[in-house]
């Protein structure tokens, strides 16, 4: 009985290391060959694991003005590279380049660069600024 009972425990370590560590493909949730470009006010910046979001009130491509979900690195990655969670602030206004989600109608992005034209701070311009 001990040694089943030691064997459930060792699968059960096992497998949910497999599950903390799984992660969804950029490849299938965003258009690695499209790039577009949001110019807008940042509403939220979510400073977190396993990626940190932005959200931007930005016009879509009709001109109407949507909150996107701007998928970036996380925290701890973006720690490294100096940024930190009061690098951004609500209100801020911030200009974004990524790739558009799959999903029509879908108001995401995966970061590829953003500036903030008052004070010239950028992030994706120097080498290693990548989404992990």
């Amino acid at each position: 009985m001990k040694h089943t009972t030691l064997l459930s425990l060792a699968a059960a370590i096992l497998l949910s290391g497999t599950a903390a560590t799984a992660h969804h493909s950029f490849g299938a949730t965003y258009n690695g060959n499209e790039q577009i470009t949001l110019e807008g006010r940042l509403v939220q910046f979510a400073f977190r694991n396993p990626h940190s979001f932005v959200h931007v009130e930005a016009p879509d491509p009709d001109g109407v003005v949507r909150r996107w979900a701007v998928e970036w690195s996380g925290a701890g990655a973006l720690a490294s590279q100096g940024v930190e969670r009061t690098t951004l602030r609500a209100g801020d206004e911030i200009v974004v380049t990524g790739r558009p989600s799959r999903t029509p109608g879908e108001y995401r992005v995966q970061m590829l660069t953003v500036t903030r034209p008052l004070d010239g701070f950028e992030w994706g311009r120097r080498p290693g600024e990548v989404i992990d």
